[in-house]
């Protein structure tokens, strides 16, 4: 089975979205699957372990080159995901990409468009797309 297209999936979430007909509603369900988002992955730190942070400030050297940068800048972040978690991730990115998605809908935007003009930018910027 293949995995469904852009456009497949903005179509089911059309017919799928039955509760939350309204702009407003949507709006606020894609922030609050946004919040979730950010729960699980605090779970993974606090609750399970998995992964840990070690969060300080990033060290800039002044005569380095935007690769030298790139690569001296950290995540913070150490361990890996395990399965639990990840699944739990997982499960809430899709709550949050559904919302999106509805979200798209409702401003009659394609969600493929949207990708594909933010990998255009991402291109053509570069290192100076500072996402």
């Amino acid at each position: 089975m293949s995995a469904p297209t852009l456009n497949q999936f903005q179509q089911q979430v059309s017919e799928l979205l039955l509760r939350h007909r309204s702009l407003l509603d949507v709006m606020s369900k894609f922030g609050q699957s946004g919040a979730a988002v950010n729960r699980a992955v605090t779970k993974a730190v606090t609750d399970c372990g998995c992964i840990e942070l070690n969060a300080r400030k990033q060290q800039y050297i002044k005569e380095s080159n935007l690769e030298d940068a790139k690569e001296t800048l950290q995540s913070h972040l150490t361990g890996d995901v395990c399965e639990p978690c990840r699944d739990a991730m997982k499960a809430e990115l899709g709550r949050n990409l559904f919302y999106m998605t509805a979200l798209c809908n409702h401003l009659d935007i394609k969600l493929d468009e949207v990708i594909a003009e933010e990998s255009n930018k991402c291109s053509t910027l570069g290192l100076f797309n500072l996402t």
